[in-house]
């Protein structure tokens, strides 16, 4: 049964590309993979540095919530890597342990359409109710809207693990492959969790379609506001375009079976496309938030690049965050 979560549990069908080509060319794949992982999670933590280095980013809802998701997407992305590397080297955990890292990576996968979210309500409120933002957005309220995303993100996985417990008492005892699909032991699993996944993100997609279309109606009807709300609204949309890119998450599976279909699962071309697949699809989304994000903010570039690379450091450190 294929993961319908679609997140970094398919590595597991990939284990083929090791066992059909021990060469110089997996080496390199490897090696890329690698690479990109070590770069984007670099330039996740030296976001999070700056957004921990200023007080005005640790008491603004919007910075809060950005460094929320950056922190989010860079467990998610170490744990896909272990996940993608365990299932290449055919590596068997046990049972609790595999359970623990599976549980975190599919939270963390569910937590960045949830955070995007609740940013885009974030703004809607700063634009719409701009005179009851600062009662509404607090530090408090902002802290409780993540523990909630942090709830409703596990319920999927919390799901599939009770019940494996449930049906296999000794689920614990023993070792496997660490797969989402070593935790399917009824049928009726998966097609759960796809209704679920659809809700959540036809969920989601409302919340930010309504955001988007509420901030261009006060950015026309407001004259005062609409330098703000131009913003918020690109804000906004991006939001929308990084929903797209999680929701590029979920087609992996899809693609993955399609490329099975047309091309064999033995042949070279299966194995190099499938191996472009899991990069496109599973790993780069998750590197372009602090690129959508936070290198057009224009509080945050400067102080990034200030610590980024020594060459930078020439720049202005000032923060002007709005």
């Amino acid at each position: 049964m294929a993961d319908t979560n679609g997140s970094s549990g398919d590595a597991f069908v990939y284990q083929s590309f090791i066992e059909g080509q021990m060469s110089w060319i997996a080496f390199i794949k490897l090696s890329v993979l690698i690479v990109v992982t070590l770069f984007a999670v670099y330039v996740n933590c030296v976001i999070l540095y700056v957004l921990n280095s200023k007080p005005v980013f640790k008491e603004t809802s919007r910075y809060i919530l950005f460094a929320h998701m950056l922190f989010n997407d860079t467990v998610h992305l170490i744990l896909t890597f272990f996940l993608f590397f365990f299932a290449v080297l055919f590596l068997k955990l046990a049972k609790a342990v595999c359970s623990m890292i599976l549980f975190f990576d599919s939270t963390t996968f569910y937590i960045a359409p949830l955070n995007l979210a609740v940013m885009s309500l974030e703004r809607y409120v700063a634009i719409c109710f701009p005179l009851r933002h600062t009662e509404i957005a607090t530090q408090k309220r902002t802290g409780i809207a993540i523990i909630f995303i942090w709830l409703i993100g596990c319920v999927n996985i919390l799901m599939n693990i009770i019940t494996a417990i449930v049906l296999d008492p000794n689920f614990f005892s023993v070792s496997m492959f660490c797969a989402y699909e070593q935790l399917y032991l009824q049928l009726w699993q998966p097609e759960v969790i796809s209704w679920l996944n659809a809700f959540l993100f036809a969920s989601v997609t409302l919340i930010i379609v309504f955001t988007y279309i509420s901030i261009m109606i006060t950015a026309r009807s407001v004259s005062s506001k609409k330098d703000s709300a131009k913003k918020a609204h690109k804000t906004v949309l991006l939001h929308l375009i990084q929903l797209g890119l999680c929701t590029m998450s979920f087609l992996y599976a899809i693609v993955d079976r399609a490329l099975y279909v047309v091309t064999g699962s033995g042949t070279s071309l299966y194995l190099h496309v499938q191996y472009v697949n899991f990069l496109l699809l599973l790993i780069l989304p998750r590197c372009l938030s602090p690129l959508i994000y936070g290198l057009r903010d224009d509080a945050i570039r400067p102080l990034f690049k200030h610590y980024f690379c020594p060459c930078f450091r020439k720049f202005s450190t000032a923060v002007n965050a709005q």
